[in-house]
């Protein structure tokens, strides 16, 4: 059972903020959702080990949240703590062709840092609304690039909350996963390694893929991103589209009549309404071509 006391003895005790029953619509770009039990702002590794340790102990539920582009929250909310890895966690220092940065740092913030920096390699990155620990969870990439090609190393708290270090080589990278995928795993700061370049020439190519983005995805609206995986052999959003179901609605969710990858909030959906209309896509996608179309968020529960 949670204390609420107890935990917010512990938050006090490495200077982390504590918001007991919080709502987390504010906290996910889908911008719905429940609240949790109470949400923890991570401000270093240590913090995270000890209040991780209190947790695990205790066998408190919990979850790990960054910027909260990937995830769907119940309406009911999370019977659970969420411990948030944000702007109180969020350091960013370039040492010569290296970036180390906190799992909290926006992923947009690195790639400004490396064109400041003249480095080169994460500009077709620039743009992805994550942070850049739930970026390397999840090997994000966008336009043929992805964290596996910039990554060197990373630090993370293991099963036993002990702080462990990893190079790219053992983090079995592949399509949106990680070593770190659904497992009891919490990165805490990333290294990337990228190349010296014209700080001009990366800024334009930066600027060429947020154009690019906005051009062709629904930005104006709240979404978790792109709603499903790259099925073997075709694309989500072609299959989506073939299918007819763009502009598919139910209650405040719709299937984006820009990008039909994207399911987007109105400005009123629920949680229900996204996944009503998330599972009425699959049905028919599987009717119609065969393909089975997976999540890409991860639905809090």
């Amino acid at each position: 059972m949670l204390d609420i006391n107890k935990l917010t003895e512990i938050c006090n005790k490495f200077g982390c903020r504590i918001t007991p029953e919080c709502s987390l619509s504010e906290y996910v770009t889908f911008r719905f959702g429940g609240n949790c039990r109470a949400l923890i702002s991570i401000n270093s590794a240590d913090s995270a080990v000890g209040i991780l340790r209190y947790l695990r102990t205790e066998n408190i539920k919990y979850f790990v949240l960054g910027r909260g582009s990937n995830v769907i929250v119940p309406d009911e909310g999370f019977d659970g703590v969420v411990l948030l890895f944000g702007s109180d966690f969020a350091n960013i220092e370039v040492i010569g062709n290296t970036i180390k940065c906190d799992a909290g740092a926006l992923l947009a913030s690195a790639c400004v840092h490396a064109q400041q920096s003249g480095l080169a390699g994460m500009e077709n990155l620039f743009g992805i609304p994550g942070t850049v620990g739930g970026a390397l969870y999840m090997n994000a990439g966008a336009y043929d690039s992805e964290m596996a090609d910039v990554v060197l190393s990373a630090e993370y708290i293991d099963e036993n909350c002990e702080k462990r270090f990893i190079t790219r080589e053992n983090m079995e990278l592949s399509y949106r996963h990680s070593i770190f995928s659904g497992k009891n795993l919490v990165i805490t700061s990333v290294t990337v390694g990228l190349a010296e370049g014209n700080p001009d020439i990366i800024r334009e190519n930066m600027t060429a893929c947020m154009n690019k983005r906005r051009s062709k995805q629904p930005l104006e609206f709240p979404s978790a991103g792109s709603t499903f995986k790259r099925p073997e052999g075709s694309y989500a959003s072609l299959l989506i589209e073939q299918c007819g179901l763009k502009g598919l609605t139910c209650g405040g969710a719709m299937v984006s009549e820009k990008h039909s990858g994207f399911v987007i909030n109105k400005g009123y959906a629920t949680s229900a309404d996204v996944l009503e209309l998330c599972g009425k896509v699959q049905q028919i996608v599987k009717e119609k071509t065969g393909y089975v179309l997976e999540l890409e968020p991860v639905v809090l529960k």
